[in-house]
């Protein structure tokens, strides 16, 4: 602003709102803190986690990355508004399709963008044995009294104290037995994905 308008630009900054997009931001950024602290109170010999990492040569970034001896959970933490439900259409004559929708918006596209993510981290790991999870977790979410949490082509959907029971052990599993070596895993990963 300054620039654009060296006279009056500190006026118009003054009484100017921030941009929406600075708005979004900084109401992502409380979410993730939200989940980052849920995620640190778990931390010890069997569980580490990584917070707010580069993806190399993107300006792109991957909130959370926890492992564990299950494996490795990609999170991503969203602080929105509404309750997050999956809608499913077709089946028997025509093709299955989920699509999930958060407040009445379809939001399918986190989806999509947990799943790159989970695509690197499986790729930068180049181990076939440690089993790599997508999970959106919603922060401010309307979520039921019972149930709620669900999953979309493999992607987790739930809240913090959710995620905390599935990344603990005592909710549901990535489906392998194998323990993972977490020390090891979680040192090739901040290589791999540094410091946002």
């Amino acid at each position: 602003m300054r620039e654009r308008f060296p006279r009056i630009g500190v006026f118009l900054l003054a009484v100017t709102d921030e941009p929406q997009s600075t708005r979004a931001w900084d109401t992502g950024a409380a979410g993730e803190q939200v989940v980052g602290a849920r995620l640190d109170s778990l931390v010890g010999d069997g569980l580490a986690v990584l917070h707010d990492r580069r993806i190399p040569r993107t300006r792109a970034n991957i909130d959370h990355l926890v492992v564990c001896h299950q494996g490795v959970f990609v999170v991503d933490a969203k602080k929105y508004k509404g309750r997050p439900a999956l809608r499913v259409e077709g089946g028997l004559f025509r093709p299955r399709t989920e699509t999930l929708v958060v407040g009445g918006r379809t939001c399918t596209g986190l989806v999509d963008g947990v799943l790159k993510q989970v695509d690197l981290v499986r790729a930068a790991l180049d181990d076939p044995h440690v089993p790599v999870v997508g999970v959106l977790c919603f922060v401010d979410a309307e979520w039921p009294l019972f149930g709620g949490a669900f999953q979309t082509r493999g992607v987790h959907v739930l809240w913090p104290r959710r995620l905390g029971q599935l990344v603990a052990g005592t909710g549901t599993s990535t489906g392998d037995t194998t323990a993972v070596d977490v020390p090891s895993v979680h040192a090739r990963l901040a290589k791999a994905f540094p410091p946002a």
